[in-house]
Order: C-alpha cells, then structure tokens, then sequence
C-alpha cells in the first residue's frame, strides 16, 4: 500500500533566523495583496520559494531566481541539510473555530508517487490545469519540493502518537508561531527502528490526500517526464518520491470543517414549496436573537444531529429551521443531498446557476450570518461537517468528495522542511 521512507531535510537553521518569521501558509491560499507582507516579514521569508512578489510576474518566470536564492541561502547556511535521513514529527497548537486550544500531531516523510487508478494515494477532490503548469515550472527550475502535500490515514487507536511524543522529548529541533498564533514544533526521528514502524504501519494503508492536489499532480507529471527522458524509475530515482506531511484522520485535533452555502442570486420560496420538496424531512424553528448568537445555536440544535442528513436554514427572520432525516442504508453524503433536494430542488439553483455565481461556499458560520443580515444574500445553509469515514469511503470506491464540501484545518505552513531531489 502506501510506501514511505525517511529522507535528509534541507532546513532553515534556528540559529540563523526566527522561524515565526520565514514561515508562510500554502502558496494558494495567499492572496495577492498579502505578498508584499510576506516578503516584508524577513530577508529570509519563503514567499521567496514559493511565489513572485508581483501577480502579474508568474505567466513569464522560469522560477530560475528561486533556484538561486536556494543555493545561495545553503551557501550563506540559513538552510542546512542534515547528515542523517530521519521523519519529522509536527505538533501543532491552535486554536479551533470555536475557540478551544487543539492539537494536532503529524510527521513529514518521502512517499512514493503511485498513480490514483492503484487507490493507494486517493484524491478527494478534482483539480485545475493552470496551477499544476506553474507548479510545473517551478519543479523543473528548482528540482525542490518546496511546500508539502498533506495526506491522512486510518488509525483509530492512533499507533504511532507514542512514537511522536519520544521525538518530541528527545530530538527537538526548531519551533515557530505563525502570523495567525498557531504553534509549530518540529522534532527529529531518526532512530532506524522507529522509522520501520512508521513505514511498517503506513506499509498496510491506503492514503487520501487532505490538501495538495495540484502538487501531488505535478509530481506525477515531472515524475512522467524524467522516465520519458530516460532517468530511471526505480526506487534510487529522486523523482519517484515526494515530501509528504501525514495525520491520522481520527485523532482529535485533525479537524475536517464544513463548507456552507449562502445563497446569492434565488428568493426564498414559501412555504408550500419547502413542504412539498422536503416531505420526508422533519423541521423545527429556533430563535436567533442575532448574528453573534449563531455558533451557540448550531452547537445546541445542529451539532447533535450529526448521525443523520441535517441543516440549518437562515433567512435571517430572527429565526433558523433545523432540518433533519434519517440516514438509510446506502444514502448519498448529506451535502448531496442538500444540493439535489435544496439547493436545486426547492431553490431551484441547477448547476450552471452555481458556475455563475448564484450560490457562495463560506467557511465561517458566523461571518455568513453576519453578512446575511448586511444584506450580502437571500439565506444561508448550514451544514455538519463530513466524518472521516465519510472521506474513506467515498475516496474508497473511487469517487471525489463534491465540491467544496470540507476543509482541513489548520493548514500545513510552508517552511518548516524542504526536499532537495538530488540530495535527499
């Protein structure tokens, strides 16, 4: 199954820079007018191996220039490349959507590319072109995997969290808070029966990748072309592997959030039409005082239904419907079922309604709420989050999850290890 290997991590040196600083988030999540931040934070940030400063700058660059700032910062040794393969275990502290302290443990490791027709690495979601061709570019300028693609596996008894908690004490190496406050703690693996346990495990399962799509396809792409130019594809070929970041999906701070639905651009339909299109659903109505008092009311109304197919409908009245059905045997995702019956069905927002803009996908509750009220749409829909069974189950039989339907949270910042391909 999934095939994983300890490796030798090129990384900034703690004693040369503030790791707080030269951290940043995936590059696909940083917007444009958040570059020049970035690049501001530190001389020694790693926007600088990740994106150019100006937008308008990607359709022309090669990325050579991101090849020359990494070798001149292993020449100047703010980036040192360690002696020994190891795995790096990450604990990350942070602070959840409702406010509680959470943390989430994980490691970095080489996994072996394998095409998604195997269902050893499964993808939940589909992907663009435009992305992957820059990723594309920067692969071949750099011959680096420089921001990590993150993969969750199965383990309800969470087998390897004794493995980590040793690293922790034994092999701390580095240690950042990022601009959002979480906290990053980095440790060492590299006692060679430990890693065989690690990979033993790894050695049974299937993998899904959380987040990361694109790059995991542009590995597999740059992997295609160094075969096709004759490079091998045996286990000693560097392009057969890619750094990976993996979770357990079941431990308590891996956190798949929901995706909710404002509705934009329809009415809201009376009565009659909700009665007639969701016959098989019951429905209660709460009171919602205002916006702020949201997350509450979900937590107390929606939250507990999370074993059958239910949502909160807000048409900022003052009041919200909880509505629910049972689950059936072999019954579609909730979040399918939702687009099919109400979204579309009492709506009446088909697909191509939705490719224009008619419906929006926000991640925060009770922002939605709040905008709902400042006039920003008709009414909103909130959703429970999937399960991780949800995600392995679809991802199992070969199918993606649908649009916009989870997020995976916190995300994985960009620095703390890197891959050189040739000298891993």
């Amino acid at each position: 199954m999934t095939r994983a290997k300890a490796f030798r991590s090129l990384r900034y040196d703690p004693a040369r820079v503030d790791l707080g600083k030269v951290v940043v988030p995936p590059y696909d999540v940083i917007a444009a007018e958040e570059r020049e931040g970035f690049f501001a934070r530190d001389p020694h940030n790693a926007i600088r191996l990740e994106l150019t400063r100006d937008v308008a700058e990607e359709a022309s660059t090669d990325y050579a220039q991101v090849r020359e700032t990494l070798d001149a910062w292993k020449r100047d040794a703010v980036l040192i490349q360690d002696e020994k393969p190891a795995l790096y275990a990450l604990r990350q502290s942070f602070q959840g959507p409702d406010g509680s302290v959470l943390m989430r443990e994980g490691f970095f490791a080489l996994l072996h590319l394998e095409d998604y027709a195997r269902g050893i690495v499964r993808p939940h979601e589909l992907t663009m072109s435009g992305p992957k061709a820059d990723r594309l570019k920067m692969l071949r300028a750099t011959r680096a995997n420089l921001s990590v693609v993150f993969l969750l596996y199965e383990d309800r008894s969470d087998s390897l969290r004794s493995l980590m908690a040793r690293a922790f004490e034994e092999a701390a190496i580095g240690n950042a808070e990022d601009a959002s406050g979480a906290v990053h703690q980095l440790a060492e693996l590299s006692d060679p029966e430990a890693i065989g346990r690690v990979c033993d495990f790894l050695s049974e399962r299937s993998t899904v990748i959380a987040d990361g799509h694109h790059r995991y396809e542009t590995a597999l792409a740059y992997r295609d072309e160094q075969r096709a130019a004759g490079k091998g594809s045996g286990d000693d070929a560097p392009h057969e592997w890619l750094l990976a970041y993996f979770a357990n999906a079941y431990a308590p701070g891996t956190l798949l959030l929901p995706i909710h639905r404002l509705v934009v651009a329809a009415e809201v339909p009376a009565q009659e039409r909700w009665d007639s299109r969701l016959s098989e659903w019951t429905r209660k109505s709460v009171r919602l005082e205002s916006a702020d008092a949201l997350p509450a009311l979900l937590a107390e109304h929606l939250e507990p239904l999370a074993d059958r197919h239910a949502f909160a409908l807000d048409d900022a009245s003052g009041e919200v419907t909880i509505f629910q059905r049972p689950r059936a045997a072999g019954d579609d995702l909730t979040v399918r079922l939702i687009h099919r019956d109400v979204i579309e069905g009492v709506f009446g927002i088909d697909d191509d309604a939705v490719r224009k803009g008619a419906l929006a996908f926000p991640k925060s509750a009770l922002q939605t709420a709040r905008d709902l009220r400042a006039g920003q749409g008709r009414a909103a829909l909130y959703l429970n989050p999937l399960s991780p069974d949800d995600v392995f189950q679809v991802t199992g039989v070969g199918e993606v999850l649908p649009q916009k339907s989870t997020f995976f949270f916190p995300k994985l910042p960009t620095g703390l290890v890197f891959r050189l391909l040739d000298h891993s």
